[in-house]
């Protein structure tokens, strides 16, 4: 492929996980004013059944929707914000409009009722034949849409998500797909003694659920935050982690720490796929794509930095008094964490407030791993961090115009199958067959 340069392939036991993102990030900030942005059909169906697709026909792991239950009107005077379609809903069309690609829904461990989750990601599951992935969050924002005064802090947000989850994935096995008989001689329609409620516990759902899992499902789970309650909470739950990660070091060791958390959980090291996302400002020059990039920090989001911030360091920077210092307790926890984790708590512990720390380097640079430059570069720094170990593959994050979501598509990642990092075609039917879970 041309301007591409053929690498060989590195040391792994498996190829890398490539999910993408279905949250237009190549519409943020100052993009969407581009004349080839879409913007008009960027709340239309067939502007994500596009985009998943073309993802599909790249053979990528799934297709990825993120979710934020709020929404800042002071944003949408200039930029789209955190303007979007229910993920759930979104990608149950999209399922209709795909055949092999993952399906990957958020929902909010903080507001969403575990039994309602249950139902509609199982009824995703069944619709999609199998292709179902569940993203569970612990909302930064929005508790005034639920009827709350007040967000519940981070600790009591995690310990609650634990209880969550647990019911979430109980209930999911209510309805064994097994116990359907549909047996037309005899009239039996199912075997109702593997039909099951769970116990009766104050304030947690019973069950059964009404919707029948698929024979042998196996419904993926994946979670994001860097915090160390994050991090538990994803050693012992997840397959795999969306992670922030700006530098190999940092990836390299998240990855360490997630594996040897899951591995003190009785898990397997690799149980938990470390997946940064990776932010791209592709161009077919180096000097367009800088341009792409310049464009967008001259209109940067703040609530969105924020919120990304927040998710990185499992602390509430979104309510907070943009002018006024953050706390320092807030940080006190994360100070003896390394890399940007760590460099952030350290600003914040000297007195920064959030918006000087969004526009600080170290809270700029520390969102996402960042690639600004050809489809050739954005080749190179994946098979580095892939070949030092510092990743189990990534979720793309296309920016700056739809021009660089193509090139990733249409360049990168024919480019990875060439280096031996990537499957040339599906081999399975199913999100965790892609994940190589059992």
């Amino acid at each position: 492929m041309a301007g591409v340069p053929t690498l060989a392939a590195p040391e792994t036991d498996r190829p890398l996980v490539i999910g993408l993102s279905l949250s237009p990030t190549w519409v943020r900030a100052a993009a969407w004013r581009r004349l080839d942005s879409r913007i008009e059909e960027v709340f239309d169906l067939d502007f994500s059944v596009d985009a998943a697709r073309r993802a599909e026909a790249a053979h990528l792991d799934f297709v990825f929707k993120p979710d934020a239950l709020t929404l800042d009107p002071t944003v949408l005077a200039s930029a789209l914000g955190f303007a979007t379609l229910d993920p759930t809903v979104l990608l149950s069309a999209v399922a209709a409009r795909t055949e092999r690609i993952g399906l990957v829904t958020t929902a909010s461990a903080t507001f969403a009722p575990s039994y309602l989750v249950a139902r509609e990601v199982q009824s995703l599951d069944r619709v999609s034949r199998g292709r179902a992935g569940l993203n569970v969050v612990m909302s930064l924002g929005g508790q005034q849409n639920f009827g709350r005064a007040h967000m519940p802090p981070s600790d009591e947000r995690f310990a609650a998500a634990h209880a969550w989850l647990d019911d979430v994935r109980a209930l999911w096995a209510t309805f064994p797909g097994e116990a359907l008989a549909l047996d037309r001689d005899t009239g039996a329609f199912a075997d109702v003694s593997a039909i099951h409620a769970l116990p009766d516990r104050p304030g947690r759902p019973r069950g059964p659920i009404d919707v029948p899992s698929r024979r042998g499902a196996r419904i993926p789970i994946l979670q994001a935050g860097g915090s160390p309650a994050g991090k538990d909470f994803a050693s012992q739950y997840a397959d795999a982690v969306f992670a922030a990660a700006a530098t190999t070091d940092s990836a390299a060791a998240q990855r360490e720490d997630l594996r040897a958390r899951a591995e003190a959980r009785g898990r397997a090291p690799g149980d938990v796929r470390v997946l940064p996302g990776l932010s791209l400002f592709l161009a077919h020059t180096r000097d367009e794509a800088f341009a792409l990039h310049a464009a967008s920090l001259d209109a940067s989001d703040l609530p969105q930095s924020l919120a990304g911030l927040s998710r990185l360091l499992g602390i509430d920077l979104v309510a907070l008094p943009l002018d006024e210092r953050i706390p320092a307790a807030l940080a006190a926890g994360l100070q003896r964490e390394q890399g940007p984790v760590g460099a952030i708590a350290a600003l914040i512990a000297a007195g920064i407030t959030p918006r000087a720390l969004a526009r600080s380097a170290e809270g700029a640079a520390s969102l996402h791993w960042t690639v600004i430059g050809t489809p050739a570069d954005a080749v190179a720094q994946i098979v580095a961090r892939a070949r030092a170990g510092a990743i189990d593959g990534f979720i793309a994050l296309p920016a700056g115009s739809w021009g660089s979501f193509a090139l990733f598509l249409d360049e990168v990642v024919p480019a990875l199958v060439d280096a031996g990092l990537f499957r040339e075609r599906y081999d399975s039917a199913t999100l965790a067959g892609h994940l190589g879970l059992s």
